[in-house]
């Protein structure tokens, strides 16, 4: 039986109307840049590119080696804003084991920047306004966390935000590598 609980999280996380992707920002962003993410890889993530944060050319999410997590998140998301630094934890963690970047969902660039500022949050983070890959996906939630292991398998991960534990047993279990978070 479901919960009311539960109900209240997948409403306050539900995607609200698509945002542009062609937002210009004009707040500076505060993330690091996608160039090291280009690779050869090919996983089974959707076929779907989308500009890193800080600008440049479109990244094609499908072939960013891993291990690999994905966290997709937005501004406006409750249970995002409390996860989003246990992502930043684990991309500190894992650095040079593991590749860890964020996407932020159907929000405004100027709104993600800012956030991402606040809590100190700076791993690569590719920006999709229009929701692109969670679409791909079909989650209409947010939250969503896809591993993607060293030989490319995805698993996606939909559900309440993660604690330290949940999230490095998820990365050991989902994407091989174990961390200490």
């Amino acid at each position: 039986m479901w919960s009311p609980l539960v109900f209240l999280l997948i409403a306050a996380c539900s995607s609200p109307s698509p945002r542009s992707g062609s937002d210009v920002s004009q707040t500076p962003s505060p993330f690091v840049s996608c160039a090291a993410l280009a690779g050869s890889g090919a996983t089974s993530v959707p076929d779907v590119s989308l500009p890193c944060f800080t600008g440049g050319e479109q990244v094609p999410v499908r072939q960013i080696n891993g291990p690999l997590v994905i966290n997709l998140w937005a501004s406006w998301c409750g249970p995002c804003r409390t996860e989003l630094p246990l992502m930043q934890q684990l991309a500190d963690a894992g650095a040079g084991k593991l590749r860890v970047i964020g996407v932020d969902t159907g929000d405004e660039r100027d709104a993600g920047a800012s956030f991402a500022a606040d809590k100190k949050i700076d791993m690569p983070t590719l920006f999709d306004g229009d929701s692109k890959l969670q679409k791909a996906i079909a989650s209409t939630t947010l939250p969503v966390t896809i591993f993607v292991d060293a030989s490319g398998g995805t698993h996606v991960y939909r559900g309440i935000p993660f604690t330290a534990k949940t999230l490095a047993d998820q990365v050991q279990a989902q994407a091989g590598v174990r961390v200490k978070l």
